[in-house]
Parts: structure tokens; C-alpha cells; sequence
């Protein structure tokens, strides 16, 4: 990891300052994680299960809630977050990314008002829903924020640092609801709850002292202030040649964009931007459908289910491998590139989720009443690893590099619109996977009665994400977010993507443009098919 974090030479300025900023923004991930992870453990409290029933008693005669309530209770959050994530956009475009995360932390504390306050399943709800919504604005703002202020030598391990803090929100909601979990009063569901209003008081008080980003200021007409924010975040002083430079980079690829008329959503389905576009929403997409959020939202639950006693303890593994695999991820994402990790990862996770599949139905039996019996606890326990060996290839490789890849290949003009939609595709499928999921696994009267079957699904679509990497991700290690532009600008081809070097600049472009009064026919490559896509729009 330390080589990871080691500055190549020739790059001007201090990275530091970059890099704990991003790092510290990353920690809006915790929000995410904690709040995604503390569900699982809820629904399997014996208090909460009292407390919440409206009547209805489990196979087992327990006071408990139906499988449509828990699919509502789970999902409502989803359903918060995907309008959340679309809402970002204008928010972070009207008051700033900075601010528009504040704000976010705002919503996020009244969800978990009413989530600690509630008594009845009402409450309950609405209070996940709008914690779902702070999340959502957060998880859109967050790999913005984060792409927009990182050197690009280092910018995927810290847009990564995203993912990796997701995993310790969602370890540290399996250790508090395993220490709470037998306390036979409010606190067993409460504690676990409130403890959320540390995690959004940190981020306001970082965001308060921590500067808006230099692009974001560059697009509100502010150059002096960009000039500021990009010194502080490279400790060099604003008339440094290498300020000056990377500004200039940053206003030129802007005013070009702006030549190119004003940016709606619409313009996000044109051109060359469309491609981009089906990319991040199928990369988001496929990210949730590889099953991830079906071992966290109801992993406890379904470890019970599937007869082994001490479910609430396999959880907190399942957390810690998942957090402690990120960390050889971060460190590959920009010494090998964002391609091969993406490929090997979902064969990984591919034969994984195979094995579970078969394993769980050959070497499981069910009773009349439905509940699931071990024929095999041997099997049981290779199960067990192959979950686990499944979470170390998407801690490695798809967690965090879904959020990497998406913050960076979008033009500024159309950026946060684009990279609030594919956050919401990411929320749609998860919320879509959080409300089916009960009905496909549960056994009763209108459920599918799955159980280790559901891994089956799982396995199709991580068969699937194989194919997409290999047709349709880029290979942008390296690059800075302007050069990303003409990468997808010159080559058509992504498996041609990874022999590709920038040719040209933005101030090159705007300087021949100037020249000729229009078209310069020397410019071969990023300003020709700019031009293309100008006619065309």
C-alpha cells in the first residue's frame, strides 16, 4: 500500500494534502456501509422482532415480522438512496460539492431521528427512508468530490477509499449489533442505531473546514478561488507554473465544453457521452447483481437459516474480510489498471458463487415447515469459505473500482448529472434485490422458497460482468480526467484502450481553434471527433 501512495518522480508540489482529504471524504462511506449493515443484524433480533411484530409468528411460533414487511423495512432505504443519488446532481451544481455534502449529512441525521425515536414499523420506515436519502445524495457526492480534487497518479486508490470505508461501516455494524444483540430492552436495536449521528457529526465538521473543488469552481466562473482551492490542495503557491498549468488544462477543457452549448440531462444520451453513460449505469448495476448486498442486508438471516448456530459471528467475518480484502485492491487499482482487475475479479467471483449454489442445494434437506437442515456440515462450512473467498474478488475488484471507474470517465460539463445517474442505477438494482430478495429465498405461501438456489442467479450475472468488462471498460490508469475525454474521444474499440497515450491538450485544441476561426485540420485525433460530436449535437 505504501507503494501505492509513493509519489512518482517529476510531480511538482506536495500529494499529501490531496490524498488526506480524499481519504477523510472517503469516510462519508461509513454512513453507507453502517447503515446498509445494521439492518441485517436488526431483523434477527429477538427484541426487535417483538417490538415490531404486528402479530404475525415465524415457523418457529416467534412474534416476528412477514417476509413483505422485511422486504419493505430492507428496501425502503434503497428506494430512499436511488432519489437521493438522482437529486445530487442539481444540488452539487447549484451550491457546491462541499456544501451539497453537508446538507446531505443533514437529511441523513432526521432518518436517524426517527429510526432511534421509532416504536411501531411506521416510523421505523420513514426514518430508513430518509436516512436512504441522505445516503444516496452522499454516495453520488463522495467519488465527485473525491475525482475532482485527486492528483491523477493516485486518484483510484483514493476514489477507491471510498469502497474501502463502505466495508469498515458495514464490519463496524456487525460488531455493535453483535455486542447488542441479546440486551432484552430498546437499547438491542437503538444503540446500534444512534451510534450513526458520529459518523454524519465528523463529516459535517470536516466538510466545514475543507475547500471546494478546483473544477467545480472552474464551472461557477471562478477562477481566483480554483487558483486557491488547487494551491492548497498541492501546497505550491498559485503562480506556480504547475498550478497555472493544470488550471489552464481544467478552464480550457471547460470553455471547450461550454462551446459545445449548455448541458442538460439530455445531453447525456448524445454522442460520444452516451457510451459512456451505458458503461457506469451497467458497471453500477452488474456491481449490485453479482449478489454483494444479498450476504449483507440478510446474510444473519440466512446463515440461520441454512442451520448454522452462530450466525451473527460469521457476519463479522464475512465484515472484516470484506474490509481487509479492499486494502490489495486499493493498492492494484493504479499499478495495474482498472481493466484486468475488473476481468480476473469476476471470474473470481463467477466460479465462487457456482460453488455456493451447488454446495447449498445438494448438501441441504427441508422439513415440512419449512426450515432448512444441514446434510453435510462439512459442507456447510466449504459454503462458508466460498462466500468468503467470493467477498475477497469484489473487495479486490468490483467494490471499489465501480466507484473509480465512474468518477472518471465523464466530461465536467455533464459529470455530476452523469455520475448522479449511475449512482441511482447502483440504487435501483439494490433496492431491487432488497425487496425481491424475501420472496425468492423465504419458503410460504407466494415465496419462490430458494434458499441456496438464489446463488445460482448471482452466478449468471457475474458470468455476465466477464463479457462487459472485456467489451466496454476503458482502460484509464494514469490519466487525468481531461485526457480521459480524448481517450474515449479517439479510440472506438475498449480492448484498444489500454495501448492508448494522450497526443494533444485542451489548450492545444482551444489555441488551433482560435487560429483557424474554426476547424484545424492539424489536430488530429481528440479535436476532430469533438468537432464531429459538436455538428452532431
Amino acid at each position: 500500500m505504501g507503494l501505492a501512495l509513493k509519489k512518482p518522480d517529476g510531480v511538482p508540489g506536495k500529494s499529501w494534502p490531496a490524498i488526506v482529504i480524499g481519504l477523510f471524504v472517503a469516510f462519508g462511506g461509513v454512513l453507507f456501509g453502517y447503515d446498509t449493515g445494521t439492518i441485517s443484524g436488526i431483523l434477527a433480533m429477538s427484541y426487535w422482532q417483538n417490538e415490531f411484530s404486528t402479530g404475525f409468528r415465524d415457523a418457529k411460533g416467534h412474534l416476528n415480522i412477514t417476509a413483505s414487511q422485511q422486504s419493505e423495512v430492507v428496501s425502503i432505504l434503497s428506494a430512499g438512496t436511488f432519489f437521493g443519488a438522482l437529486t445530487a446532481a442539481p444540488v452539487a451544481d447549484r451550491i457546491g460539492r462541499r456544501f451539497a455534502l453537508i446538507v446531505s449529512c443533514f437529511v441523513f441525521i432526521l432518518g436517524v431521528i426517527l429510526q432511534t425515536a421509532a416504536t411501531e414499523l411506521p416510523m421505523f420506515v420513514a426514518g430508513r427512508f430518509f436516512a436512504g436519502y441522505g445516503v444516496g445524495l452522499v454516495s453520488a457526492l463522495i467519488p465527485l468530490y473525491q475525482s475532482e480534487t485527486a492528483p491523477k497518479w493516485i486518484r483510484g486508490v483514493i476514489v477507491g477509499s471510498y469502497q474501502l470505508a463502505i466495508t469498515i461501516g458495514l464490519l463496524l455494524a456487525a460488531i455493535v449489533d453483535n455486542s447488542t444483540k441479546d440486551r432484552n430492552d430498546t437499547g438491542s436495536y437503538r444503540i446500534p442505531i444512534a451510534v450513526q449521528f458520529a459518523w454524519a457529526i465528523i463529516l459535517i465538521t470536516g466538510m466545514l473546514i475543507l475547500p471546494e473543488t478546483p473544477r467545480y469552481l472552474i464551472k461557477s466562473g471562478k477562477p481566483e478561488k480554483a487558483a486557491r482551492s488547487l494551491s492548497k490542495l498541492r501546497r505550491l503557491p498559485q503562480d506556480h507554473a504547475a498550478i497555472i498549468d493544470e488550471l489552464g488544462e481544467i478552464q480550457a477543457n471547460h470553455e471547450y465544453e461550454l462551446s459545445l452549448g449548455k448541458s442538460t440531462y439530455l445531453d447525456c444520451f448524445k454522442g460520444g457521452i452516451r457510451k459512456r453513460l451505458i458503461t457506469g449505469c451497467f458497471l453500477q448495476g452488474l456491481q449490485q447483481l453479482t449478489g454483494i448486498n444479498f450476504i449483507f442486508y440478510y446474510g444473519t438471516q440466512y446463515f440461520k437459516n441454512s442451520g448454522i448456530t452462530n450466525a451473527f459471528i460469521i457476519q463479522m467475518i464475512t465484515s472484516a474480510i470484506n474490509t481487509a480484502s479492499t486494502l490489495p485492491g486499493l493498492y492494484a487499482i493504479d499499478k495495474w489498471g482498472r481493466r484486468p482487475l475488473l476481468f480476473w475479479g469476476a471470474i473470481g467471483m463467477c466460479i465462487s458463487q457456482l460453488l455456493v449454489a451447488i454446495l447449498g442445494t445438494v448438501f441441504t434437506g427441508q422439513h415440512a415447515d419449512g426450515t432448512v437442515y444441514s446434510l453435510n456440515d462439512a459442507a456447510q462450512k466449504a459454503s462458508i469459505a466460498f462466500v468468503c473467498i467470493y467477498i475477497f474478488f469484489f473487495a479486490s475488484t468490483w467494490g471499489p473500482i465501480a466507484w473509480v471507474v465512474t468518477g472518471e470517465i465523464f466530461p465536467l460539463k455533464v459529470r455530476a448529472k452523469a455520475l448522479s445517474m449511475t449512482t441511482a442505477t447502483n440504487w435501483l438494482l439494490n433496492w431491487a434485490i432488497a425487496y425481491s430478495t424475501p420472496y425468492l429465498v423465504n419458503y410460504g405461501p407466494g415465496n419462490a422458497n430458494l434458499q441456496s438456489k438464489i446463488f445460482f442467479i448471482w452466478f449468471a450475472c457475474c458470468f455476465l460482468c466477464i463479457a462487459f468488462v472485456y467489451f466496454m471498460i476503458y482502460e484509464t490508469k494514469g490519466l487525468t480526467l481531461e485526457q480521459v475525454d480524448e481517450l474515449y474521444d479517439e479510440v472506438k474499440d475498449a480492448r484498444k484502450s489500454p495501448g492508448w497515450r494522450p497526443t494533444t491538450t485542451f489548450r492545444e485544441i482551444r489555441a488551433s481553434v482560435a487560429a483557424q476561426g474554426g476547424i484545424a485540420p492539424h489536430t488530429k485525433g481528440a479535436h476532430d471527433e469533438k468537432t464531429e460530436l459538436e455538428h452532431s449535437n
